[in-house]
């Protein structure tokens, strides 16, 4: 069994038969951080050694795909080697406490920007993960994470004081296997929904895009700009609306949300601003800074922040300005590029 702290979130005494009470630290194995990124764990360029995970593949939950590469002894890369079960959870910096779950024996090390878990035969590491994910779990690392705002840290005895209720290992399987399938259907329907997407932007295409500049155009078509057929509203510099204890907040939607979502690193704004700055699922935003980027948003209220657009039009459908500005996408990209600096924006 693992030591760890005496730091423990309470949780309510009546649990149902069968169940423990337990902590953390109690079911897992083991866990450590990782190889040093500059001393053992170097990223190289160049397709050699072996695949280095970090906090930014955490972030992206990309399995395998833009993994940094590093070259580390073989008694390192067995000892940091990433197999089946292993939970992986940011310790440091804004990402801290965003979580990846190996499903599949890796040829792959992992950084010491992240702390490993590895299940006992008291728990099942998918049981676990769900747990992981939850708000419970991301409440429990706010309330832990020591430093600075910028650059909080969690130290792994304080992180084992996690106190659990868990069911008999068949109970962690059995609903590991039902939240595990609900995931898998919302996969698959995000899947369909990008597969329509496509077919979208294909009929849009055929309608629109081929025409250019110039062409005789069909009787009553007219050509014309972004601006004329949708509003682009930038946001807040949202630093200067800071949650107020005890008061209503909303999740700071930054260019990082359009990828990730709303995660436990979400910045919080409160409410006191324009209603005009608060979006909602189904809005339009388009990141005209750094990564340039047009979704639609689905996550529910949040505060938009400087250098998004938030797209809507009084006159005009949403596909037809959502579509043409995704079209004149690659032509603002290659814009932002030739300009920039530290990072490349559009007017």
């Amino acid at each position: 069994m693992l030591e760890h702290s005496n730091f423990k979130m309470r949780v309510e005494n009546n649990i149902p038969e069968g169940w423990v009470e337990t902590t953390l630290g109690d079911i897992v194995d083991s866990a450590n951080t990782g190889l040093d990124a500059i001393k053992r764990a170097p990223i190289v360029e160049e397709e050699t050694g072996v695949k280095c995970f970090r906090i930014q593949d955490a972030s992206q939950k990309k399995a395998f795909k833009n993994w940094g590469n590093t070259n580390v002894e073989d008694r390192n890369f067995k000892k940091f080697q990433l197999i089946k079960g292993d939970i992986l959870i940011a310790r440091t910096g804004n990402s801290i406490g965003v979580h990846f779950l190996v499903k599949n024996n890796l040829k792959s090390v992992f950084n010491n920007g992240l702390i490993r878990l590895r299940v006992n035969e008291k728990a099942d590491f998918e049981y676990l993960y769900k747990v992981i994910e939850s708000n419970y779990f991301k409440r429990y690392v706010q309330s832990i994470a020591y430093g600075t705002s910028t650059q909080p840290n969690m130290q792994i005895n304080v992180l084992l004081g996690l106190e659990l209720k868990i069911p008999p290992l068949p109970e962690q399987k059995a609903i590991a296997n039902v939240l595990t399938a609900f995931d898998d259907k919302i996969e698959l329907l995000q899947a369909q929904n990008k597969t329509l997407e496509t077919m979208a932007q294909t009929i849009f295409k055929e309608w629109f895009g081929k025409y250019q500049i110039g062409d005789e155009l069909p009787e009553g078509w007219s050509v014309g700009k972004l601006s004329e057929i949708a509003n682009f509203l930038n946001g807040l510099a949202l630093q200067k609306y800071p949650p107020k204890k005890g008061c209503e907040t909303l999740p700071v939607i930054k260019i990082r949300e359009l990828k990730q979502g709303i995660t436990s690193n979400t910045d919080r704004a409160n409410t006191e601003l324009d209603e005009k700055y608060i979006i909602d699922s189904g809005d339009v935003l388009f990141s005209w800074s750094g990564s340039l980027e047009v979704v639609i948003w689905q996550y529910g209220k949040g505060a938009l922040n400087q250098h998004l657009f938030k797209v809507s039009s009084e006159l005009y459908p949403k596909w037809f300005y959502y579509h043409w500005v995704l079209h004149h996408l690659n032509e603002f990209k290659g814009i932002a590029s030739s300009k920039a600096t530290t990072m490349g924006h559009i007017n």
